[in-house]
């Protein structure tokens, strides 16, 4: 017995070369680089929205409010990379911060958006029967009203303010998403791991929150991305409305609609700059959401405009 070679953890690492298994997270990464090259550069320009809208003290030159007497409306210098507006604020300024406030609303509409249609999609597709066809029918109704006609007359009622423009979008964004998450809880709802957790008399929430929403992840991920760059333009409209974030607030949609207007011919970057910045958020926030499509859910896979 003396001969014989004792197993331990060191044996196997010594004698077997195991390959470690790597995070999913970072095989997304590089599936999103190798496989879909317009999907990494939506991604390399959200990376860099967020980074704008964190270090925005560091990047601007002045305070989006500060005030340069003697400067008002001028044209992109040296000085000032973008120009001034009517106010003489620096419009380069102001734009680095209205990262900020696109980034807070898109977030803010977005995650209630997608908490609210998560919850309706799944217990209307897992509870089905009455229930599903009451709740199926009210997001018809609500699918009915043009987006823009609901966030109106939810920022009508509650006035402006940040806070009613991330209700207004999550009411105006909820209905959509929670079709889509309703189909994907039906196609596992039947599903032999959820049929065996119930044989096994597992409660009801912990099916739901243990084996259904992992699996609906994906789609969920999908909608928040593109919800995003949906929600930033959103906002844009409202505000370029006079409906969205109320001033002193560098919002690019109010930056368009005031300066941008009314001085678009004597100054056009003031309308240039906070356009091509709407332009820029919007499509990188699509082209990742939409490359993420394609690689979190097989159905649509190589379909999506992240693609080559």
């Amino acid at each position: 017995m003396s001969d014989v070679t004792e197993i331990t953890p060191e044996y196997f690492e010594d004698d077997f070369d195991l390959p470690k298994r790597r995070h999913w997270f970072f095989d997304l990464i590089v599936q999103l680089v190798t496989t879909k090259p317009l999907g990494a550069i939506g991604g390399f320009l959200v990376l860099s929205l967020v980074l704008i809208a964190i270090f925005a003290p560091f990047i601007a030159s002045s305070g989006p409010n500060e005030i340069h007497e003697e400067f008002i409306v001028q044209q992109p210098s040296r000085t000032f990379w973008f120009g001034t507006d009517a106010l003489a604020r620096d419009v380069f300024s102001r734009i680095i911060y209205g990262s900020r406030v696109s980034l807070t609303v898109g977030l803010g509409a977005v995650s209630f958006s997608i908490t609210l249609a998560t919850i309706i999609g799944v217990l209307s597709a897992y509870i089905g029967g009455i229930v599903d066809t009451v709740i199926q029918r009210c997001v018809d109704a609500m699918m009915s009203f043009p987006w823009l006609v609901i966030m109106l007359t939810v920022m009508a009622l509650l006035g402006p303010g940040t806070g009613n423009v991330i209700l207004a979008l999550g009411i105006a964004g909820f209905a959509g998403s929670s079709r889509v998450i309703r189909s994907a809880v039906l196609a596992i709802r039947e599903s032999e791991y959820i049929l065996s957790a119930r044989a096994t008399g597992c409660k009801q929430w912990i099916i739901i929150i243990y084996h259904i929403l992992p699996n609906v992840a994906a789609p969920i991920i999908v909608l928040a991305t593109l919800g995003l760059g949906n929600a930033i333009l959103a906002e844009a409209s409202l505000s370029f409305l006079g409906f969205g974030v109320p001033p002193p607030a560098p919002s690019w949609g109010r930056m368009l609609s005031g300066d941008g207007l009314d001085y678009m011919l004597q100054a056009p970057g003031l309308a240039i700059f906070p356009g091509l910045a709407i332009s820029i958020a919007v499509f990188g926030f699509n082209m990742l959401g939409d490359a993420l499509r394609d690689l979190l859910d097989p159905k649509f896979h190589g379909t999506g405009r992240g693609g080559k």
